[in-house]
């Protein structure tokens, strides 16, 4: 993994020339030529989502990443119309009122601590009888990802009546990754021995030991598997929410981990065999 990495090291353009597309969740570069990852764009609202991870990251599991509780929802707060994106105050009150005691204690974030992991909030489409009233409903669509059960569900509030007017939940559908999960697969990353070709270019380049994912910026990608891909441990990924990451020196070079695959589901790092 040492010489995979280290071909790569120093080889960088400027951030502008090697964007091709804004999937980062901590920052909006990516590079190409992802081998068996989805190409996964931007969210409806993506700003709103990037948003409700960073409330999620804060509210839900609190600053020391303690298992979060249910709370009462707060007061409606400044309210958006029509199609306008959801305030903040929305956002806070939505999120609030989405997440009941009974999916709380029944699912697992990515830490395997109690209650689903937040993906994000978004403006739900209206109803087709509601195109075109002026005054239809706002909602709110949130999303969570069940870690117990390998579960995307999706809670749908009405902002007007303050009511989850409906759920649904989905397997083998893999959103774009929070910051608190790419933060989680950094660490999973480090914590592996396949992480030494990472940690021996860090040093190579700053001087100093990478111990922390807070030392690097990170892109992160949902992982696929494609038929025949090996070894057969990466066969769930797409089930299992599995991803790859980019690490970046701050104020220095990429380097080139993709060929390390971080299944979130059972907390294990895998290295892709090639040929």
């Amino acid at each position: 993994m040492r010489e995979i990495v280290r071909r790569h090291l120093g080889k960088v353009v400027a951030g502008a020339a090697i964007a091709v597309a804004s999937t980062a969740v901590m920052v909006g570069i990516t590079l190409p030529g992802t081998a068996g990852a989805d190409e996964t764009g931007g969210t409806k609202g993506g700003g709103q989502a990037a948003a409700a991870g960073q409330q999620q990251d804060q509210e839900t599991q609190g600053s020391a990443g303690a298992p979060g509780v249910v709370e009462e929802a707060p007061a409606e707060g400044d309210k958006g119309t029509g199609r306008d994106p959801l305030t903040d105050d929305e956002m806070e009150r939505v999120a609030k009122l989405a997440l009941n005691r009974q999916l709380f204690n029944a699912s697992e974030d990515v830490d395997g601590d109690r209650g689903p992991q937040q993906l994000g909030i978004d403006l739900a489409d209206p109803e087709t009888s509601e195109l075109d009233d002026p005054d239809a409903p706002r909602r709110a669509d949130v999303t969570y990802y069940d870690y117990k059960d390998d579960t995307l569900v999706t809670r749908t509030v009405n902002l007007d009546t303050g009511k989850v007017e409906g759920t649904s939940t989905s397997h083998g559908v893999q959103p774009p990754l929070s910051r608190a999960e790419t933060a989680e697969a950094a660490r999973l990353l480090l914590a592996d021995p396949l992480s030494a070709g990472l940690k021996g270019d860090y040093k190579d380049a700053t001087g100093k030991e990478l111990t922390s994912p807070d030392q690097l910026q990170l892109n992160s990608m949902v992982f696929r598997a494609n038929p025949g891909i090996r070894p057969a441990a990466l066969t769930a990924c797409g089930e299992h929410r599995c991803a790859t990451l980019t690490p970046k020196v701050k104020n220095g070079p990429w380097i080139d981990t993709r060929d390390l695959v971080i299944d979130l589901s059972t907390r294990k790092v895998v290295e892709i065999v090639r040929g």
